[in-house]
């Protein structure tokens, strides 16, 4: 006996696919996302299909995979979608600038956060409930800056910039990121005797 889903099966036409390509219905669940997720990035000009079929089937392959993989990566740390694109096409400011504006802001989020933690403990008479959760540690903040193509020598020029330019806001920054006190103080000693001497 023939299933009852064989008729419309049947009726549906088959895409036929050019090696490497998929559908936009495959390519959103391979990174858990809904369709129309995809369907809105293709809308506003963030994420284009590789090209349509003759049918107006979507067509994604292995470049639209690595522009998605980058910009799920961006979203898990917070980035809008404006900023994404700005990072993804080459944006004067760049990735370290743009990830530095979203550090200071998570920063803010976390003070008020705290402030409310504070609150709530004093109302309920129990500071030992306070707990201080890490939004961002240094496998993440490394992960993202591999991912958009940062070598491990461009890391060691970021870190070595931002300690000559502002110091503060270096150790504030690696504070955040969840390190012990004495690799902070190893990072910002090593890229400090590495500065050019005028």
């Amino acid at each position: 006996m023939r299933s009852a889903a064989a008729p419309l099966a049947a009726a549906i036409p088959a895409v036929s696919l050019p090696p490497g390509m998929v559908t936009v219905g495959a390519f959103a669940r391979t990174h858990g996302l809904a369709r129309s997720t995809l369907l809105y990035y293709d809308a506003i000009g963030l994420l284009r299909p590789a090209e349509r079929s003759a049918s107006g089937y979507r067509r994604y392959g292995p470049k639209e995979e690595r522009r998605l993989a980058l910009i799920c990566a961006y979203r898990r740390a917070g980035l809008s979608l404006d900023s994404i694109r700005r990072v993804l096409d080459g944006a004067s400011e760049g990735l370290a600038a743009v990830l530095e504006e979203r550090l200071a802001e998570l920063d803010d989020d976390i003070e008020r956060l705290r402030d409310q933690q504070r609150l709530i403990t004093g109302l309920l008479e129990r500071p030992d409930l306070l707990r201080r959760e890490r939004v961002l540690d240094k496998q993440t903040w490394v992960d993202l800056l591999a991912a958009s193509g940062m070598s491990a020598k461009d890391m060691e020029r970021w870190h070595g910039e931002f300690e000559r330019t502002a110091p503060e806001k270096h150790q504030r920054f690696l504070e955040l990121l969840g390190l012990p006190a004495a690799e902070i103080a190893a990072i910002r000693h090593g890229h400090r005797i590495r500065q050019p001497r005028h």
